[in-house]
């Protein structure tokens, strides 16, 4: 790469907690950064779940380069020992980053495509040589092409749940019911949606933090609306480990999310039904009844609440060379260390640029989207993928090479991984056994364009 090259931006693509984290790494290495958010403001997809509360503290979800950049404004840090919701994380750390970082961040920008410059995936030649193109569609439906010597995708994975299907596929009837499927935890709080489920039959699918988010939920409306139960479907059985770590959680807020979806069972508030693999959702009336796939039917429920993880959108990626796990969809070198076959504690192995590297040079996928379909993400993880890939755009081996960090364990094994981010965990994880927090030094250097 030359240096008429490397003086172009670094194009980060979303103004999510792990993207506004890069751009201030890359600020602070001096290197500049081009957010892109197809959003109106930083955090957009954090504000659509911004009546959960993390259960993560706030002094876990600052980024620390981002916290110095902040400091001279006059930013006041929250209370680290305190639980943000979606909605505070986004207005009084997300938005305020996003300010100070000005020009740097454009909003109503969705990036349609990322290629080199006049070379498609087949081409070899000089492809190395040539910057990235970014095409973006504005706000206005108007386009644009961008030019950059790296790329950052931090775009997440919120906007792509997966169905309620047990083979990865929507259900028959699963579109045609679309209007009574959620794939969010609602907010019961707002009198609509409130409504929409009081003194009906919910039927809740999957076994993560946004499943018991929701039943912790839908617990407190059948104390309060005669009428209302929830149904929970499982895809495997109950074990000890189904609930989570509990009080063991070295993140205790996290802890006490499998705790409320255990205390709605045992209260009668939600029935539980195990070993049900959707393959058909039917009509009956104003109702809906799920099918499985040994031929049970549920009793008719009048919403679907379908919670079942979500996956990475790759299609503007097409043109790229990526290296990705056939499973996962997760960079072939991270995929063993978040395995959810393999590990299903919620500890993951510190990791940064070498395991996030493809062999298209300088483009990297970070945050929710690294981790493909794998459920073990927290935001502090992200946030060190992005300070080591910033040092390795900027030629410092040592710092790259160098990723620390220690992770809380969720204190079971063989249960499903729960993240910071609502409505990421898919349910399939199981087998493996809990590692120990870890701090690590990982790999070899990847390559980095004019290094």
């Amino acid at each position: 790469m030359n240096a008429s090259t490397t003086a172009l931006p670094v194009v980060v693509i979303g103004a999510g907690p792990v993207g506004l984290a890069a751009a201030a790494h890359l600020v602070e290495r001096g290197i500049e950064p081009l957010v892109l958010e197809a959003g109106s403001s930083a955090g957009s997809a954090v504000r659509e779940w911004s009546h959960v509360r993390l259960f993560s503290t706030w002094s876990e979800v600052v980024d620390p380069a981002a916290e110095k950049l902040l400091a001279p404004t006059g930013w006041t840090a929250p209370d680290g020992g305190s639980y943000p919701t979606g909605g505070d994380w986004a207005e009084q750390y997300l938005q305020p980053l996003a300010d100070v970082l000005g020009d740097r961040v454009r909003y109503g920008a969705t990036v349609t495509g990322v290629s080199r410059l006049g070379r498609d995936r087949v081409v070899d030649v000089d492809r190395e040589a040539q910057p990235f193109t970014v095409h973006v569609t504005l706000a206005d439906g108007s386009e644009e092409r961008l030019t950059a010597r790296a790329v950052v995708d931090a775009s997440g994975t919120w906007s792509t749940p997966s169905p309620l299907g047990g083979d990865g596929l929507p259900a028959p009837g699963e579109r045609a019911a679309a209007g009574r499927i959620s794939y969010r935890v609602p907010d019961l709080k707002d009198p609509a949606v409130r409504a929409r489920y009081a003194g009906g039959r919910t039927a809740v699918i999957g076994s993560g933090a946004s499943a018991f988010t929701a039943l912790a939920y839908l617990a407190e409306l059948v104390k309060a609306e005669p009428g209302t139960h929830a149904v929970w479907i499982l895809r495997r059985g109950i074990s000890g480990s189904t609930f989570g770590g509990g009080e063991a959680d070295q993140l205790p807020a996290r802890g006490a999310l499998g705790l409320a979806a255990k205390a709605a069972v045992e209260a009668g508030h939600a029935d539980a039904v195990t070993g049900f693999r959707t393959t058909a959702v039917e009509r009956t009336g104003e109702q809906l009844v799920l099918v499985a796939e040994d031929g049970r039917r549920l009793d008719p429920v009048d919403e679907v609440i379908a919670l079942t993880g979500f996956r990475p959108d790759l299609s503007f990626l097409d043109e790229l060379r990526l290296g990705l796990d056939e499973r996962l969809q997760a960079p072939t070198e991270l995929a063993p260390l978040i395995d959810p076959n393999q590990h299903s504690c919620g500890t993951v192995y510190p990791h940064g640029v070498t395991e996030l590297s493809h062999p298209e040079q300088d483009v990297y996928l970070v945050g929710m989207k690294s981790y493909g379909r794998a459920p073990t993400f927290l935001a502090m993880t992200g946030y060190e993928q992005v300070r080591s890939i910033a040092a390795a755009l900027a030629c410092d081996r040592e710092a790259a090479e160098r990723v620390e960090l220690t992770l809380p364990e969720t204190g079971v094994c063989g249960g499903a991984g729960l993240f910071d981010e609502p409505g990421a965990v898919e349910e399939e994880s199981g087998g493996g056994c809990c590692a120990a927090p870890a701090t690590l030094t990982i790999g070899a250097p990847a390559r980095s364009g004019g290094c």
